[in-house]
């Protein structure tokens, strides 16, 4: 509804202080021109909107304008309520800070919605944890919070996936956590990098202040990160056909192997033709000789060969 889009522009101008055109259009999934019927309307409602043209222009709000609106939807209650991550609450060291923060906001809200978002902690729950507690070494992530609020370079020494270890002067700009693993993302050379917080190595926040990019949003710019990074990764197909059995058991296993199409039973034995996909030729291999007989290799005829050497050493172990 247009009243509704009215007061998310002028809550999205007080909390923004200024926001162009498009990028109102994009946050509300409208058109620019419906953005500027808008203003208009605000404008002819005594709303004290700018229009600020040039490079660095944008709709702002005059004198520092604020509106009383303070009305919350049910939904937009129940997404204030819903229970975050503790796991991840606990990494930041902010469970404290989070359960006063909740007591205080449950305190402000009126008796007859005071229960409706106590229950929403009752009704949903996320845990990002793995089932299996993790080993990861996260003693930096203090250190790094401190460097991203205060703007300082942190010296650190850095761990590749071979073990060795180089020493970096970067400028930390955010953090991100995929699943239960941090990520610290940094400027280092000029260039935009990610790094493993669990293989970051003694990491000191130095004295140089760094000027942080204006334009940098930190989710635009993960959500592209992690695109490259998938369409980057290494392909290996095959096609195999396998017994009914064990179908519930390779889409189980995606984390592993990735079922790309299924066809339909053969007539003759009932085995049913599946194209699979891996990042390597030795993870296929590995794959299909854990199934036994119950996998038959039909492409690539290399991958025979492999899985064929691979069995022949291992009833050369046993013998």
């Amino acid at each position: 509804m247009r009243a509704d889009r009215l007061i998310s522009i002028l809550l999205l101008l007080q909390n923004h202080e200024k926001m162009t055109t498009k990028a109102l259009a994009e946050e509300l999934e409208v058109t620019e021109r419906t953005i500027h019927r808008d203003m208009e309307a605000l404008s002819s409602a005594g709303i004290p909107v700018l229009a600020e043209r040039g490079k660095h222009g944008g709709w702002r709000l005059v004198d520092q304008y604020r509106t009383k609106l303070t009305g919350l939807k049910d939904n937009e209650l129940k997404t204030l309520f819903l229970s975050p991550s503790f796991q991840l609450l606990s990494d930041l060291g902010f469970t404290k800070d989070w359960k006063e923060a909740r007591q205080k906001l449950l305190a402000s809200l009126p008796n007859s919605l005071q229960t409706q978002a106590d229950d929403m902690w009752n009704r949903v729950h996320i845990d990002t944890d793995t089932w299996r507690q993790s080993s990861q070494e996260l003693s930096a992530l203090s250190t790094l919070q401190q460097a991203i609020w205060k703007e300082r370079t942190i010296k650190m020494g850095y761990e590749k996936a071979n073990k060795e270890t180089s020493e970096r002067i970067v400028e930390p700009l955010g953090l991100v956590a995929k699943g239960r693993t941090w990520y610290l993302i940094a400027a280092s050379n000029g260039e935009l990098r990610n790094f493993r917080v669990s293989r970051i190595k003694s990491p000191e926040m130095t004295d140089e202040v760094f000027a942080r990019p204006q334009d940098f949003k930190l989710a635009e710019y993960w959500n592209q990160s992690k695109q490259t990074f998938v369409q980057n990764l290494p392909v290996f197909e095959v096609e195999v056909e396998v017994s009914p059995a064990i179908i519930p058991r390779l889409t189980f296993t995606g984390r592993f192997a990735q079922v790309l199409h299924t066809g339909a039973p053969n007539d003759e034995d009932g085995s049913i033709p599946v194209q699979l996909s891996f990042d390597t030729k030795e993870e296929a291999a590995a794959f299909v000789l854990g199934f036994g007989d119950k996998i038959k290799i039909k492409q690539p005829v290399s991958l025979i060969d492999t899985v064929t050497k691979m069995a022949e050493s291992a009833l050369s172990l046993y013998k």
